[in-house]
């Protein structure tokens, strides 16, 4: 007999990402443009319920639930979406049971990297830790933490918010109502607008050529090979997102003393070009001897 699965869901404000999970194992895996969808509630349950019913249909074994992952604040375990930064729309949402009632099958509906964090935490990088930071660094930058082995949430689930930390006194405004936080300096849309605004300064640069003189078509992965031909612009690019994350690191490492840190997401792709600068920012500020660190793209989830 075939052993049963679960899907996993992780919505993110680019792409809706669906696993069909076996154990610890991905058995298959789908993207698709969260726009193709709607990001509005109720086009993307729609979406979702779509999307979710075909993996089932096509997988043709035995599901025993569901899970969703949402850049969020999600009230746990009720699954309500109290609200996303990143979706319009989405204040005090009961994700969980309407998707319950539209699959017919058990849902369960967490903050997106909390989930992560638990999946990092019991079988990927985190491994072993009882203190553990994660942060996904993608269209939004989350955060989540497992102090003294158990995830910590606060004290009404909100905690973990890394990218909502500011960075400055005065700055652009965040989706989340707040100024200056590191997402607005360190999104992908940011990073990618940051590119733009200096090529059309006049900062030379392989890019263009990369991307056939449409700077629409600019996306973190042209960057990076920009970075192994050796374009300066694309190395200071990843180099000055890299001090950013670091700096708000630092501050999380004194305060929390974790064992290890974990980094993922689509932007952690950069690879070195980005964790160089974000190691050395920590290491030369941080309180010596505060922490040890590990990073890791997000385990096989979705690259």
């Amino acid at each position: 007999m075939t052993s049963p699965c679960a899907v996993g869901v992780d919505v993110g404000g680019t792409f809706v990402k669906l696993g069909l999970v076996q154990g610890h194992r991905i058995l298959t895996q789908r993207a698709l443009p969260t726009a193709s969808i709607g990001s509005t509630p109720r086009k993307l349950q729609e979406g979702l319920v779509k999307a979710v019913g075909s993996l089932v249909r096509e997988s043709r074994r035995r599901i025993t639930g569901v899970g969703v992952g949402i850049p969020g604040w999600v009230q746990y375990p009720e699954g309500v979406v109290r609200s996303c930064a990143n979706l319009p729309g989405w204040k005090d949402v009961p994700l969980r049971a309407l998707l319950s009632r539209r699959l017919h099958l058990p849902v369960s509906v967490d903050n997106d990297v909390n989930v992560m964090t638990l999946a990092e935490w019991t079988a990927g990088a985190g491994r072993g830790a009882r203190n553990l930071v994660c942060v996904t660094l993608g269209t939004g930058v989350g955060g989540g933490l497992i102090l003294d082995g158990r995830l910590y949430r606060g004290w009404n689930g909100f905690a973990g918010e890394i990218g909502h930390i500011p960075v400055a006194e005065a700055g652009p405004r965040c989706s989340c109502g707040g100024i200056a936080c590191l997402e607005r300096y360190v999104g992908n849309r940011e990073i990618l607008q940051r590119v733009r605004d200096q090529l059309k300064q006049g900062v030379a640069s392989v890019i263009p050529e990369l991307v056939g003189g449409d700077l629409r078509r600019l996306t973190p992965e042209v960057i990076d090979r920009a970075c192994e031909l050796g374009d300066p612009l694309g190395r200071q690019t990843w180099r000055w997102v890299g001090t950013q994350i670091g700096l708000v690191l630092i501050g999380v490492v004194n305060l929390l003393n974790p064992e290890r840190i974990v980094v993922g997401g689509g932007i952690s792709k950069a690879g070195r070009w980005l964790f160089e600068p974000m190691r050395k920012t920590v290491r030369r500020r941080a309180v010596r001897g505060a922490s040890r660190f590990e990073e890791t793209r997000w385990s096989t989830w979705m690259r």
